[in-house]
């Protein structure tokens, strides 16, 4: 199959209810829209099938091939789109996952990944408290996915932060990194494009992020600024705040210039350092 450079892709950044079924159908309906306006790929926030709380996470959980799962597929086949499927919460075994699925243009599943890095922070000075392992099991797969724009990683909010998992899926030929993530009012300002730019120029490699809207009145505060970020660290387009689509034409092409501009990744020192994929399969 030949590999295509010119992709359009799309961020949904959406606010969510405390209803699982409405969240599904508003997604369905920003889809559309989506498609509507060209998009090839669609990606949807974190969590967004429910609100962003750990005690949620058992509540709204369904297994594999449930209800949310056959309404993404049956959406992306009717749109002929490839769809990342933010994360939901995923209940296998008694065990509960935040699980990312993505379908290709016929609805079958290409991708799953299941967080790997749980987010466990207490920041001080009146932060957040917030805990996904209270409820949370943490994945253990190293996740990529082949499409007709060449292959791409997916990895969801705090896996970011570890400069090991992006370097293993650049290894695996990624092209790009798709996040979808829920940074809060504490990391985000600190951390959001920071980690995005800083993940995009370790590899030079694009990196795409999703966020969920802000919603002042949830008992966990997305940042938003959903964001694409190209292999120089530079921010493409970026949303603010507020519910909206985020679309974005990338060229993977520029890839080979922009690394013999800046030969990072001529000048990595294999022979005294490496990381090393423990993993025979994405998940």
């Amino acid at each position: 199959m030949e590999v295509k450079d010119k992709l359009k892709i799309a961020a949904i950044q959406m606010k969510n209810v405390n209803d699982n079924d409405a969240n599904i159908s508003a997604a369905i309906e920003k889809i559309n829209e989506a498609v509507r306006n060209g998009a090839d790929m669609v990606v949807l926030p974190e969590m967004f099938s429910c609100p962003y709380k750990a005690s949620n996470f058992p509540i709204y959980a369904q297994e594999d091939k449930g209800k949310n799962w056959t309404a993404l597929s049956k959406a992306a086949a009717e749109n002929k789109i490839y769809l990342v499927a933010g994360s939901m919460p995923e209940l296998d075994n008694g065990k509960i996952y935040n699980t990312a699925y993505v379908f290709d243009r016929e609805g079958n599943q290409i991708g799953k990944h299941r967080k790997m890095h749980l987010f466990n922070c207490d920041y001080k000075n009146g932060g957040q408290v917030f805990h996904e392992s209270d409820t949370l099991t943490a994945g253990n797969s190293v996740t990529t996915f082949e499409t007709e724009y060449g292959t791409m990683g997916l990895m969801i909010c705090f896996d970011i932060r570890f400069p090991e998992l992006s370097r293993l899926m650049f290894q695996r030929g990624a092209r790009m990194i798709i996040v979808p993530a829920a940074f809060n009012m504490t990391s985000g300002p600190l951390w959001w494009d920071l980690a995005f730019r800083m993940r995009a120029t370790d590899n030079q490699i694009f990196m795409f992020g999703c966020s969920p809207a802000r919603n002042e009145n949830a008992s966990y505060v997305a940042w938003g600024h959903s964001l694409a970020v190209n292999p120089f660290g530079e921010i493409m387009k970026q949303l603010d705040e507020k519910e909206g689509t985020l679309y974005c034409d990338i060229d993977f092409s520029v890839i080979p210039d922009m690394r013999e501009q800046s030969p990072v990744i001529k000048e990595l020192r294999h022979d005294i350092y490496k990381v090393v994929d423990l993993t025979k399969e994405s998940c």
